[in-house]
């Protein structure tokens, strides 16, 4: 849904604890398969946030398969919670 009222702003909620900590594991997985099959992991998990395209993320130990299961959203407000909680401290 668009808002068209540029002087408001949205509001996004975050998901529960379980699911930020399955993003998280997710996230770890994924990394450490890229890293196993050589790949840069940030470039790559990069590629599959912007594009959706599942084939920047390696089949190895079902990191892939993984990574789906969950919605790309889900992952960015995980990257973004821990980004800014670090930087913030």
């Amino acid at each position: 849904m668009h808002n068209n009222n540029l002087n408001h702003t949205m509001r996004f909620d975050v998901k529960a604890e379980e699911e930020t900590n399955e993003a998280r594991n997710v996230l770890s997985e994924v990394y450490e398969a890229l890293k196993e099959k050589g790949y840069n992991p940030i470039n790559q998990v990069v590629g599959y946030l912007l594009s959706g395209d599942p084939t920047y993320i390696t089949s190895h130990k079902n990191a892939r398969s993984n990574i789906r299961k969950l919605e790309r959203d889900e992952l960015l407000e995980e990257i973004v919670r821990v980004y800014l909680e670090k930087e913030l401290e």
